[in-house]
This record gives structure tokens, sequence and C-alpha cells, in this order.
């Protein structure tokens, strides 16, 4: 008898612990997805994607913008001035390489079609949240989300 009732614990608890398993697996699935973790976007098209990014300083706003065409890529700073209300811009333009999945290398060697000896580089993780499509820069740690996403708020 003492067999027979310890053998249905044993089944009942471990299917206890397989309900557990699910739980704590979606859990941790979540949040990789909401790090950016384990996403294979491979598939994921950004040709004709535009990215944006906006800082707020107390005397100005800077708002950049990467402009993906096929292998292409334009750069786009502009700088607004509180205080007086103008703005500034540059335009780097160059190519976009993706080595692996989910990285993008930008290296834009031109500004304003004249070439420059430094050239601006960004190395991107990209990532989705939420059916949103951001890129991280690597090393600032800077978020770049998709324009379309914003116009739909």
């Amino acid at each position: 008898m003492k067999k027979i009732f310890l053998a249905a614990v044993l089944c009942v608890s471990s299917l206890g612990m397989k309900a557990q398993y699910g739980s704590i697996n979606a859990i941790i699935q979540k949040l990789e997805e909401r790090r950016g973790i384990n996403q294979n976007l491979k598939d994921v098209s950004i040709d004709d994607r535009k990215f944006v990014l906006i800082k707020e300083f107390p005397d100005h706003t800077e708002r950049c913008f990467i402009i993906i065409k096929g292998n292409l890529a334009t750069y786009v700073e502009m700088f607004d001035d509180k205080q007086t209300g103008e703005s500034s811009s540059n335009v780097f333009s160059g190519d976009i390489v993706r080595p692996r999945h989910n990285i993008i290398s930008l290296r834009a060697d031109k500004l304003e079609g004249k070439k420059i000896p430094l050239a601006v580089t960004k190395n991107l993780l990209m990532t989705k949240q939420k059916k949103i499509l951001y890129l991280i820069d690597v090393n600032t740690k800077e978020r770049w989300i998709e324009e379309s996403a914003i116009n739909q708020k």
C-alpha cells in the first residue's frame, strides 16, 4: 500500500514540476525577448527602412536618422538650437554590412558627397520587441527605433 501511495505521489509531483518548467520557460523567453537576446532575425529585411534617435539637451536637440536602401546607408545628424531656433545638419553616406543575423555595421565615409578621412562607424544590434524593430548601438547602448513605429502612435 505504501509503495502504491508513494508511486502516486511521485507521478503527481512530476506533473507539477513539468507545469512549473513550462511557466518558467515562458518567463525566460519573455525576458530574453525584452533584452533582445536569442532572437532569430535573419529573415527580417532592413531594406528601405528608416531609424530615428532623438536626444534632448538643455541648449539643443539632436535628431539622428539612419536610412537604409539595400547595402547603402545615409546617416543624418540634425541639430536644433533651442535659443535661436536655427537648425543645422550633417549628411553622411556610406554602406551597411550585415555580417551576422542580428548585427549591422554602418560605415559612412562621405560627408555631403565628399570623402572624409575618418569615417563615422556604428555597430548596431537589431532587436524586435512588441513587433517594433530597434537598433541598439553596441558601444553607447543608444536605442534607434524604426520610424514607422513612431508614426503609428
